[in-house]
């Protein structure tokens, strides 16, 4: 069920969104920019499968060693899941940050602006200024290409223990 959500475009669920943060009292705030990227379908299918892929020997181990359910999560699941934890952020952050629509809709405040939506406005209607434009467009690539170094490690580390075998 939840990955048949993904096939669903995400221009459909615009309006209910919309309608839930109105009632909410989200729209025209900041947090209506991020929340819906929260949780996703894919985050939920990433993580699952990252889960499934763990021993259960690992687990059995902690609760030999007298670790509870939590314990067992929070020392050895959880330190394990950092690769895939880091992968997500990764994709969850570019989804976010280049995302133009939906805060479009959902913003109009302009100090509440993301920088997609400022770099949108900032062309004109009869002259842009190219030199301009493109400086923003630098300035608003570098945080991901920063984040992306930052979390190149873990990220390969997921793709490098996805391939193993027991």
């Amino acid at each position: 069920m939840i990955l048949a959500t993904i096939m669903i475009p995400a221009q459909l669920l615009m309006i209910p969104t919309y309608v839930m943060f109105s009632r909410l009292g989200l729209i025209d705030t900041l947090a209506a920019a991020f929340v819906p990227w929260l949780a996703s379908a894919f985050g939920i299918f990433l993580m699952r499968q990252f889960f499934l892929s763990l021993p259960a020997e690992l687990e059995d181990a902690a609760r030999i060693d007298g670790c509870g359910a939590f314990g067992v999560f929070w020392r050895v699941v959880l330190p394990l899941a950092r690769p895939a934890l880091a992968t997500l952020t990764v994709f969850t952050l570019l989804g976010s940050w280049n995302d133009l629509v939906w805060p479009l809709i959902a913003i109009s405040d302009e100090s509440l602006y993301t920088i997609q939506l400022g770099l949108a406005n900032f062309q004109g209607t009869r002259h842009t200024q190219w030199p301009l434009l493109m400086a923003g467009n630098v300035v608003a690539t570098m945080p991901l290409i920063i984040a992306f170094v930052l979390a190149q490690r873990q990220f390969v580390a997921t793709m490098t223990f996805s391939g193993l075998k027991g």
